[in-house]
């Protein structure tokens, strides 16, 4: 097993839309105070876990939380990947959740209760995202065996990989939400297999 690679998924830091409960997806908002200072404590917290790459999702609440941590641990700049990226919501990206209970309150229930199978016009199917998101992350394993990676990526991204790892149905409604700096730590083994870890 001494090909297996560890890599430690977390959620971005904190943004202004993340407080005013703004739809982001693919939207492209930056951290926020509160989200930087998440970003040098989570540099801090898993300093010792010895990674030796940071992957990012592109988009910016992302990658910055990812450059600060890199640049923290003197690890080269995080390398990109598009697989990481957040589901795209279609119409309502970008839209108050308030609103959205206003004009489309059966999806605003949907999308509060972080169905992933609910409708979003325009938006990414499930299983298009899901494979996307588990792919780039077999992806990652291969390209750095035995080693430690941090992935920086967004909520519903780790909601995919929550059920993935707990075997639960790719429409399965989870009871719970990832806090901005919450992590999960996998293992990527042989065949391409994407398991939980111990780590912590």
């Amino acid at each position: 097993m001494n090909d297996v690679t560890k890599i430690c998924v977390t959620r971005h830091g904190e943004t202004d839309w993340n407080v005013a409960q703004i739809l982001q997806g693919w939207t492209d908002v930056p951290l926020n105070d509160t989200g930087r200072r998440q970003s040098y404590e989570l540099a801090d917290s898993l300093s010792a876990a010895g990674f030796s790459r940071v992957y990012s999702s592109p988009l910016k609440r992302a990658s910055e939380t990812a450059e600060i941590i890199a640049q923290v641990w003197k690890l080269p700049p995080p390398s990109l990947h598009e697989g990481l990226k957040e589901r795209y919501f279609g119409i309502v990206q970008g839209k108050l959740k308030s609103e959205l209970a206003v004009s489309h309150p059966g999806l605003h229930q949907e999308i509060m209760r972080r169905n992933p199978a609910c409708q979003l016009d325009e938006g990414e199917p499930m299983d298009h995202f899901a494979d996307r998101v588990l792919a780039a992350l077999v992806e990652i394993g291969h390209r750095h065996p035995a080693t430690r990676v941090l992935v920086i990526t967004h909520g519903w991204v780790m909601d995919v990989i929550t059920r993935h790892i707990k075997h639960l149905p790719r429409t399965a409604v989870l009871d719970m939400k990832r806090k901005n700096g919450e992590s999960v730590w996998l293992e990527i083994g042989a065949g391409s297999k994407i398991s939980e870890s111990d780590e912590s």
